[in-house]
């Protein structure tokens, strides 16, 4: 049986590769520097699919993933919600009161604020979590610690001198699984299922409204709607939106119609089963 073949942002030991595991243990992981690069690779390679972060229930959405949506238009084939569990860590002969820096992502870096205030620590903001993890255990500094998962701290043999130092607990990110084919499944009764597009509005009064009346009118939910600009303008934004149901049901069908007709583009991004995470 070949493995899977899985493109992610960042060194192993990201959260990314964590999501990986559980969706496809033993997967064969490409690791990439930037989200773009990621996009490339499944771009250039459909034997890849890539799973991506795209938002963060502490932090909302996360940045670039919605642009890289509509240049590369991947197929959506399914959602993975992965709990984040942040650790501080440090060098193997290193201990808390050594520590003077602490590195890592923005992100994390801005959800562990309580613990990086107490122990007065300076922050530095890198890539990625597990890169901070890599950086730390390939140089020879011990004032320096890393806050990433705990499966960094195995990967680069880092200790762990702090567990959970997020400030909120609960913190969790939504993956998407995507690749360039379309797989979409066959509509069931007893399954629930999310269908994802973005769509750009006409440039003209109550375009929104008249855009998202179909929903209304057909009794669709939406779980998800964000507007972001186009790019060199800001006359006009284009939505990314997710809704509960299949395209294959008749009043999903219908509210998609009308805002087809209500739109200068509409790209269907993906028709794939809901993570069990949302019935939680």
């Amino acid at each position: 049986m070949n493995k899977k073949k899985i493109a992610i942002q960042g060194e192993l030991g990201a959260y990314s590769h964590i999501a990986v595991e559980n969706l496809y243990k033993g997967a064969e992981i490409k690791t990439c520097t930037t989200f773009e690069e990621t996009f490339k690779q499944v771009y250039k390679d459909p034997s890849y699919q890539l799973v991506i972060p795209i938002e963060n229930s502490l932090a909302g959405r996360v940045a670039d993933i919605h642009y890289l949506l509509t240049k590369y238009k991947l197929q959506i084939h399914g959602e993975y919600f992965q709990p984040v569990e942040h650790n501080l860590l440090c060098k193997q002969e290193a201990s808390i009161d050594d520590i003077k820096f602490v590195r890592s992502h923005a992100q994390a870096i801005g959800q562990c604020q309580n613990l990086i205030n107490k122990k007065k620590f300076k922050p530095i903001i890198s890539a990625d979590t597990a890169g901070s993890a890599k950086d730390l255990a390939e140089g020879d500094d011990k004032s320096i610690a890393a806050i990433a998962s705990e499966l960094s701290a195995k990967i680069y043999d880092l200790k762990i001198l702090e567990k959970n130092i997020e400030d909120e607990k609960g913190n969790v990110t939504r993956f998407l699984i995507m690749g360039k084919s379309i797989q979409q499944p066959e509509f069931n009764n007893s399954k629930k299922f999310i269908t994802s597009c973005i769509f750009r509005v006409k440039s003209e009064p109550s375009a929104l409204y008249k855009c998202l009346g179909g929903f209304a009118t057909n009794q669709v939910n939406l779980t998800k709607l964000e507007s972001f600009s186009v790019k060199n303008t800001f006359d006009q934004a284009n939505f990314y939106l997710d809704l509960e149901g299949h395209i294959e049901q008749p009043e999903v069908k219908k509210a998609l119609e009308e805002l087809g007709f209500h739109t200068e583009t509409l790209d269907i991004l993906g028709v794939y089963e809901a993570s069990s995470f949302r019935q939680k």
